[in-house]
């Protein structure tokens, strides 16, 4: 099977009802979300863990300047290394990089759009990237893609503590639970002595 088909598999428990995402050792498994039409179909040149820049440009992405970074773990609390950490997401105007977005939105030349990256020894990863906006029908949101070297894939979404649009997005509120919820919510902050954001998005694994 491919991995894009893993993938796909994952992200259609995100139709399961959420009393059978199971509780283990006091955690709950992070709550799977679509994977969306806008995964790459061609990924980036420059696939690093920094989607501000692209290399040889000299140019900086177009929007506010954010760090997502957290630890991935098993439900018995246990981090998760060498696990492939996906993200993918619009750019500070609203497009995405990809072929099926025909938006009028412009394209950043100076935003990678995907990224990529492996869980250190201690599960923890880093992104840097641009605060996502919203559009037409959803909130602001990065898509997640998780491909630990065994176990089941996970296919998820975080969501920007504070947007208005997080109250009519049916994705995220398709997740009844409230806690399960808003474990996808995330707080940005500044980040001291700069203009930057940084939050921390822990992530657990199912299985």
């Amino acid at each position: 099977m491919r991995r894009r088909d893993v993938l796909r598999l994952a992200a259609s428990a995100a139709l399961l009802p959420m009393a059978r995402l199971g509780f283990a050792a006091g955690r709950l498994t992070t709550p799977p979300q679509a994977e969306g039409p806008f995964y790459p179909r061609e990924f980036p040149v420059d696939k690093d863990s920094d989607l501000t820049t692209i290399a040889g440009r000299d140019g900086v992405a177009v929007g506010q300047i954010i760090t997502v970074s957290g630890q991935v773990l098993d439900r018995d609390g246990g981090a998760k290394n060498s696990v492939r950490v996906e993200i993918w997401q619009v750019n500070g105007y609203g497009r995405y990089h990809h072929q099926d977005d025909t938006s009028n939105k412009p394209i950043d030349p100076n935003f990678q759009g995907y990224g990529v990256l492996l869980t250190d020894s201690e599960g923890r990863y880093s992104f840097r990237t641009v605060q996502p906006v919203a559009y037409p029908g959803r909130a602001p949101h990065i898509h997640f893609a998780l491909t630990p070297r065994t176990g089941p894939p996970l296919i998820t979404q975080l969501y920007v503590a504070g947007a208005p649009q997080n109250d009519s997005d049916f994705l995220l509120n398709g997740i009844r639970d409230k806690t399960q919820r808003a474990a996808l919510i995330v707080a940005l902050e500044t980040v001291r002595g700069g203009g930057e954001l940084a939050g921390e998005f822990n992530i657990v694994l199912p299985g």
